[in-house]
């Protein structure tokens, strides 16, 4: 229980996992492409989005795309139409396996679908969160004919990425990095978003910078970037008329969203400092607590998109999950993740469960899963004891939750969040 009630009544204004902040530089912007009457496609805030932000990542070309799905989508297409010719129209992957990225939200994984390919679903490691090289390495030997990865850096945390890239090319594999979460984070002094063959970023309403929707591809290939933008604007041709050769998308991003985005590129380091300064703050709130933080390596600098919590496998109180409700036995000294989200939602704060892997949902639960030991496959959503099979994905999405990291509570939300979580162990 609750040492002092008076000082956890409900937040009267709810406490979100993560929203936007806005500055005025982006209805500048805005502004302007309704005074140039730029109301599509294409216009100044586009151009010159594209040009801040390959600069600023230090790309050669950067395309602007409605969302960071649609860049992924386009990314696997083009990756796929490099690798393998004589598919049917439409259909880059057909029949073909790709690995990917097991623990992340399944718009990292979609894509693959999308073009006909299969994913093999490859699992997590520890020091990151993000796949495992070492199980990379193992679908290689199972899976040595595949030719394309997808990873994903969750939660603003690099994945090993120069450890994967060079298992991609031992293998003559192609690398697509997903960087919608990791905007503005690098390895070993280089930014997410350019490790890869071709890469992509998201400015989805809750990133570390929004446009309320949108995304990029990045590339070092005009080649990459021209057929991107081809593509996105329903694959016309260079004719007088509407002349159609290809199967296109109504993916190009918009003046008004590039121009929301324009005016956040300004600020994306101090939201980076803020969501720094968060993580700091839990991480020195609950030194003396059975957890951990989400991890990153010595060798990374994270953006720190969100703050997660890791409870010790110890400290853990009875929990069980079906596909969609959870329940837990309190213990004391003890807490879990339902337990804590349901806590937080109770005083008005808004939490979130770690992405539920992939290889754990119906629908990829049929698809190839390779842990660092080989194949494997999901036991259950309930937590696993010591002894049984690797399975660090469903570990960490047994043990974990993703804490409220909006860059706009305050430091006495937060306190008090810090405060919430401390007594459920109690």
């Amino acid at each position: 229980m609750f040492k002092d009630e008076q000082n956890f009544t409900r937040f009267e204004k709810r406490v979100f996992l993560a929203t936007p902040r806005m500055h005025g530089e982006e209805l500048e912007y805005i502004n302007e492409a309704f005074e140039k009457n730029w109301i599509t496609t294409a216009g100044d805030n586009v151009n010159e989005l594209e040009k801040y932000a390959a600069g600023y990542l230090g790309v050669r070309h950067a395309v602007g795309l409605a969302s960071g799905t649609a860049a992924l989508h386009l990314a696997i297409k083009l990756a796929g139409e490099k690798l393998y010719t004589g598919l049917r129209p439409g259909a880059s992957l057909e029949g073909k396996k790709v690995f990917c990225s097991d623990m992340t939200f399944d718009a990292s994984v979609n894509p693959v679908v999308y073009e006909g390919g299969e994913p093999v679903l490859i699992d997590t490691e520890y020091d990151t969160w993000n796949m495992d090289p070492v199980s990379l390495k193992k679908a290689f030997e199972l899976y040595p004919d595949v030719r394309l990865v997808v990873v994903a850096n969750l939660y603003g945390t690099p994945a090993k990425l120069d450890e994967i890239k060079k298992i991609c090319d031992e293998h003559n594999a192609l690398l697509i990095e997903d960087a919608a979460e990791s905007l503005g984070a690098s390895l070993n002094g280089k930014m997410t978003g350019t490790f890869g063959d071709i890469n992509i970023i998201s400015f989805n309403g809750n990133k570390i910078i929004t446009g309320s929707s949108g995304g990029m591809l990045l590339t070092e290939s005009i080649t990459d970037a021209d057929k991107t933008r081809k593509l996105s604007t329903q694959a016309r041709e260079d004719a007088p008329w509407y002349q159609h050769e290809e199967l296109g998308y109504n993916y190009r991003i918009s003046n008004i969203i590039a121009g929301i985005v324009r005016g956040q590129f300004k600020h994306l380091e101090e939201h980076i400092n803020l969501k720094r300064e968060i993580y700091e703050r839990y991480k020195e709130g609950f030194k003396d607590l059975p957890v951990t933080m989400n991890p990153f390596s010595k060798e990374a600098v994270p953006n720190y998109w969100l703050s997660c919590l890791l409870i010790d496998k110890e400290a853990m109180c009875r929990q069980v999950r079906d596909e969609k409700k959870a329940l837990y036995i309190p213990e004391k000294g003890k807490s879990c993740p339902t337990e804590i989200l349901e806590t937080l939602s109770s005083f008005n704060a808004e939490g979130r469960p770690i992405w539920k892997p992939m290889h754990m949902q119906p629908i990829y639960r049929n698809n190839s899963f390779v842990n660092k030991d080989g194949f494997a496959r999901a036991m259950s959503n309930a937590y696993i004891d010591e002894g049984t099979v690797s399975d660090v994905g469903m570990d960490i999405f047994s043990r974990g939750l993703c804490l409220p990291s909006d860059i706009n509570m305050t430091h006495s939300d937060q306190e008090k969040i810090i405060e919430i979580v401390r007594n459920c162990f109690n």
